[in-house]
Order: C-alpha cells, then sequence, then structure tokens
C-alpha cells in the first residue's frame, strides 16, 4: 500500500531563510506528513530566525550550520548528521544566490565574479550534497530534489545569470541521476512559477514576471508555496518511486504555452 505517511523517515532541507522561503513552505508539508526534519542554515544570524520558526513543528528537527560555499563544513555536517540521525530518507536542496547588482541590467555585463559565485552556490552546492546524502541513503535508497525555473532554458529579463545557474543545475540533476540510480537514489527538480520571496523581489521586472504569467497560464493564477511544497512532498515519498531525472513544472501549466 502506498501512501504519504512519512512518519519517522528523516528528510534534509537546505535554504530556509524566513517564513517566505519555498523551502519553508516544504519543511511544513513534509513535517505534517511526519517527517523528522534535519535543517541546516548558513550562518549564525540565520540559525536564530530558523530556530524561531521551526519551534513550532510537530516534530522537534535536528539543526546545524552549514555554509556551502566550505567544502570542510558540507562535510562536517554530514558527519554530524549520520551521528545523530543515523540516515537520510529525502533531501531538499532549496539554495540559489546571486549578488543583487547581477539581477537587472544586461546580461552582458555579468562580471566574472558574480558569475562564479551564482553558479558555485546554486548549481554547484547540489554535487557535494548529493554525493554525502547518497552515503546515508544506504540500501533503501531516497530521494533529492532541487528546485529549478524556467529561465534555464528561456530567456527572463533580469533573471541574468541566475539563469545561466539553473540551467547548470538541471544538467547536474541529470548527471546525478544516471550515477545514483544504480544506488536506488532519485535525482529530481521542481520548477515552479514566480512565487513571492525575499530573494525574487530583488530581481528586476520580477512584477512584470509574475503577472505575465498569471495572464497566460492555463490556470489563469500563478502558484503558491503550498503547491510547490504538495509537489515536493510527492517526490519525496514512495509514490514518485519510478521517478529521476527529470525537471517537474509546477507553473499552472505555463511552460506549454507558445503565446
Amino acid at each position: 500500500m502506498y501512501q504519504l505517511d512519512l512518519t519517522g523517515k528523516n528528510i534534509l532541507i537546505l535554504g530556509i531563510a524566513n517564513h517566505r522561503s519555498i523551502a519553508w513552505a516544504i519543511a511544513e508539508s513534509l513535517d505534517n506528513a511526519g517527517a523528522r526534519l534535519v535543517i541546516t542554515y548558513q550562518n549564525e544570524r540565520m540559525g536564530e530566525a530558523v530556530q524561531k520558526l521551526t519551534a513550532n513543528l510537530n516534530t522537534p528537527p535536528l539543526l546545524y550550520q552549514c555554509d556551502v560555499s566550505i567544502d570542510a563544513e558540507i562535510e562536517e555536517t554530514f558527519k554530524q548528521i549520520e551521528q545523530d540521525a543515523g540516515t537520510l530518507w529525502a533531501t531538499v536542496h532549496s539554495i540559489a544566490y546571486a549578488n543583487r547588482d547581477e539581477l537587472g541590467g544586461d546580461y552582458q555585463n555579468t562580471t566574472r565574479e558574480g558569475f562564479a559565485l551564482a553558479l558555485d552556490i546554486s548549481a554547484y552546492s547540489l554535487i557535494p550534497i548529493s554525493r554525502y546524502s547518497a552515503r546515508l541513503m544506504k540500501d533503501s535508497g531516497g530521494s533529492i530534489i532541487t528546485l529549478s525555473f524556467q529561465a534555464s532554458q528561456r530567456v527572463f529579463p533580469g533573471y541574468n545569470v541566475m539563469g545561466t545557474a539553473k540551467a547548470a543545475l538541471e544538467h547536474a540533476v541529470r548527471q546525478l541521476a544516471a550515477e545514483l540510480g544504480s544506488s536506488n537514489v532519485r535525482v529530481n527538480a521542481l520548477s515552479p512559477g514566480p512565487i513571492d520571496t525575499v530573494s525574487s523581489r530583488v530581481i528586476q521586472g520580477y512584477a512584470t514576471m509574475k503577472g505575465m504569467h498569471k495572464e497566460r497560464a492555463p490556470l489563469n493564477r500563478n502558484v503558491t508555496h503550498e503547491e510547490v511544497a504538495k509537489a515536493a512532498l510527492f517526490l519525496c515519498s514512495d509514490l514518485s518511486s519510478g521517478i529521476t531525472g527529470i525537471i517537474m513544472p509546477v507553473d499552472g501549466g505555463y511552460n506549454i504555452m507558445g503565446i
């Protein structure tokens, strides 16, 4: 019998910043399904916010500081997770970052430093996170999911270097899915439409992007945090046991439209 009961399953979530984070909506959904959450935060300041946010979860989470730009910190975090939790059932990678100055104006003015930073945090970080996660998924296998956006394939003015980072991220999903499949580890990405987060609001032209999405999507509306969270719940569950290497749109059908 297949069900969305994740009681007793340890699920790692990276990328919660505040209550508007997509990662937080996913965390709430997984918590309601019974999962025991393992949550990381970037630094001490963000750790205080995450601790307050997670205080009312049904099951107290395990919390760790982990800056994904530091290899040693990633390795040490997973050692602690293995010591405290033993195994992982799933990992949710919801991390993306680019300098504010790179999210507007002409793409041709992207700096070398800004390009490298965006790809390091937003795309490369999935690789070591997946490597260490897979080792903790043991014989039972597991699920790794990340968050992308349609700018990986099409031009969204203002999204700029993050579109390049999402393209790299999606290739990493396919490559990792091919390599980790023999260990029964699935790797997929969700690709939501425009959603209000702290990060999205710094993108020049975001309001226009969101408005056009609502107008042209077959459902004639923008998607919600909760809808993305439900899709993540599906990919973290046994209901998605035969799915790997895909980029799943959660965008009200916007991706099918030509005009």
